[in-house]
């Protein structure tokens, strides 16, 4: 028993653990390499929080602000009154029609990236934005459904009925032809079996 106790405490007491001393150098230590990604982190939000604590937004930054937000309202109400303009006086708008025409169609192109970069970036981080919210919420529909009673779960999936919604736990009808659907028909006989 002596040898055998000599050996553990050399391999995994005493002053170090030599297997995991020795696995590390073949791998990284997911422990250590969490904490060096977090330290990271908080250094970047830091370096962030730091740049913008003390900025004081003088007019010229708020005048840019403006005015960077009236594309969009512009763009839309422009066309509205381009509208109201063919409407009001149709052989006007006839001649400004007629004069878009003669633009040439390297400018056509142009107008239409510079319109596309800026109206892309945009829709960009709203696409991101929609994203992220769509993924908090079901990170919290799977915390409430993982916490709850399934008896308290199936009354909340009965209120979404009226929406189309199906609860988690429903069957699959009887009218349905599974026959050519293996997980489908293993999923219905297992919820025959219960």
């Amino acid at each position: 028993m002596g040898l055998i106790g000599d050996v553990i405490r050399v391999l995994f007491g005493g002053r170090g653990n030599v297997v995991r001393e020795t696995a590390e150098v073949f791998r990284e230590n997911a422990e250590a390499a969490s904490a060096r990604d977090a330290e990271l982190q908080m250094a970047a939000i830091e370096a962030f929080a730091a740049e913008f604590a003390h900025a004081r937004r003088g007019r010229f930054d708020r005048f840019m602000d403006a005015l960077n937000r009236l594309p969009r309202p512009a763009l839309a109400l422009s066309t509205l009154g381009l509208f109201a303009a063919a409407m009001v006086d149709p052989v006007w708008f006839a001649d400004r029609m007629l004069g878009i025409t003669l633009v040439p169609e390297p400018l056509w192109w142009l107008m239409g990236a510079i319109v596309s970069f800026y109206f892309g970036a945009r829709q960009q981080v709203k696409g991101q934005e929609f994203q992220r919210s769509i993924a908090e919420v079901l990170v919290r529909a799977n915390e409430l459904r993982a916490s709850a009673d399934p008896q308290e779960v199936e009354p909340l999936a009965a209120g979404f009925a009226p929406l189309g919604i199906r609860p988690l736990s429903a069957t699959v009808p009887a009218n349905v032809d599974v026959s050519d659907n293996a997980a489908l028909k293993d999923w219905k006989a297992q919820q025959n079996g219960k």
